[in-house]
């Protein structure tokens, strides 16, 4: 987030009132973030990353795993040490204990307001009870945040890229996870309402758009599809008709589109197609957690995994190029070492392209807790080990094929306009959490680049997970 004030500097008869900002956490806590960001600029509050100076701190947390905890509450206390006056929101928030108490309070009793996820809302009357709005005739002559984008808001993420939240919540109870608790039910956003933002991004200048949700795949159960309006059309509001349209949206602005946290349920075949047609990227974040029927049983999985390996398989035949990312989880309550064995064997046969695992850690709350054959944590995190030993000999394999190969790649950092190379990734690395492209400086001196271009680049080598490419 990009500072917009000095706080600690500015004269106190013009200074606004400011407030310190920090966000933990997945992309749909970032779209919460600059949802609360928007709003806090749009009544005339200055924000900015820094604590001290500021008139109170605002702190979005996770709540999802172990760390992700322990970060959210050094982070608030980090908050109260440097200032003094924080307000809590996010996953982390809506934790209660046995007896109902909030979780966050009872550990750091000195904040000021603990909310939920997705309660812009009520983290604004904390704001107003605490830090009142500025009293300003002039507060709308107030230019807007650089890292703005009409009819849009604050953007959190570097100009080129945004994130799409197209629902909130989640209607399954898989047995380890507490993200239902936190944040309720799938509520699926209008698609009329959806596709005004998309094309309000495109035309401010994003060409990368990432479509997340808790259930990307569930968009529209919750209202049965029903027929929505955008652009005086009536479109479904459903995943394929919504993927088919933002495609066209971004083909008409010269975009990408990806699509996050897909579950691999049969609708999902329709989509493949338009990959391959190149309407939106051949790029599949399917979250598995595991491949072994009995594991994925008693995780509760909304998708059974029997047919998962057939899936991947007719998915690549209709789109060779299709790349899939997925998450996993070893050491889950009971897992024997043939199911684990299972699980690599999955891995190694689908050749999932990019991975990544966690040692199951338990949640407070979760269902797993109770489940028998808790395994030790050594054996959790040797299973973890063992698991990304294999999925990175998959994922290298894989990318070696890339060498040689001329690829469209979109630039996320320049070096003096290319002239000293830069960073940027294909298809086949979503930001943040696949690898990049290493750019040459080009070999023509009249070639150059900025972030957020497309250009043409040869791969010469793989390196890792990441790729080192030549611009042409």
């Amino acid at each position: 987030m990009t500072d917009t004030v000095d706080a600690a500097t500015a004269p106190a008869a013009t200074r606004l009132p400011t407030i310190g900002f920090v966000s933990l956490g997945c992309p749909k806590a970032l779209t919460d973030a600059e949802l609360i960001l928007t709003r806090l600029s749009a009544e005339g509050y200055r924000t900015t990353r820094r604590y001290e100076g500021a008139d109170l701190v605002i702190v979005n947390t996770c709540g999802f795993i172990d760390e992700a905890v322990q970060e959210s509450l050094d982070a608030i206390g980090e908050a109260l040490a440097a200032n003094g006056k924080v307000i809590v929101t996010g996953c982390l928030g809506a934790r209660t204990d046995a007896h109902g108490g909030n979780w966050v309070k009872e550990r750091h009793p000195a904040v000021l307001a603990v909310t939920g996820p997705h309660a812009a809302d009520e983290v604004l009357d904390a704001v107003h009870a605490h830090l009142p709005k500025p009293h300003d005739p002039f507060v709308d002559l107030v230019p807007p945040p650089s890292n703005a984008i009409e009819g849009v808001g604050v953007k959190l993420t570097p100009r080129h890229y945004a994130y799409l939240k197209i629902s909130e919540g989640c209607n399954h109870r898989c047995t380890f996870c507490i993200i239902p608790s936190m944040r309720g039910d799938l509520v699926s956003r209008p698609i009329g309402e959806v596709l005004t933002e998309a094309q309000r991004l495109f035309e401010g200048g994003v060409k990368e758009l990432l479509v997340i949700s808790q259930d990307t795949s569930a968009y529209g159960v919750d209202v049965q599809y029903r027929t929505g309006f955008w652009g005086g059309r009536p479109i479904r509001t459903r995943l394929l008709d919504l993927v088919r349209e933002l495609g066209t949206l971004a083909r008409a602005h010269g975009a990408w589109v990806r699509l996050h946290y897909v579950y691999p349920y049969p609708h999902v075949d329709d989509i493949v197609p338009l990959m391959a047609d190149g309407l939106v990227l051949p790029y599949l974040d399917v979250p598995f957690q595991h491949s072994h029927p009995d594991v994925l049983r008693r995780m509760k999985r909304p998708a059974s995994g029997e047919r998962n390996l057939e899936r991947i398989r007719r998915w690549r035949e209709i789109c060779p190029e299709l790349v899939v990312r997925s998450t996993f989880i070893a050491g889950f309550p009971g897992e024997t070492e043939a199911e684990f064995a299972h699980l690599l064997d999955f891995v190694r046969e689908a050749q999932i392209d990019r991975a990544g695992c966690f040692a199951y850690s338990p949640v407070a709350g979760a269902a797993a807790n109770a489940l028998p054959g808790a395994l030790p944590d050594a054996v959790r995190e040797q299973r973890r080990a063992r698991f990304m030993a294999v999925a990175e000999a998959v994922a290298v394999q894989r990318l070696q094929r890339r060498v040689g190969a001329t690829m469209q790649v979109l630039v996320d950092q320049a070096h003096s306009l290319g002239k000293k190379g830069g960073v940027g990734r294909t298809y086949a690395d979503a930001p943040e959490i696949d690898g990049t492209v290493r750019l040459l400086p080009a070999e023509k001196a009249s070639k150059t680049y900025r972030a957020g271009d497309f250009i043409k680049a040869r791969i010469v080598a793989a390196d890792g997970h990441d790729l080192i490419a030549l611009p042409v």
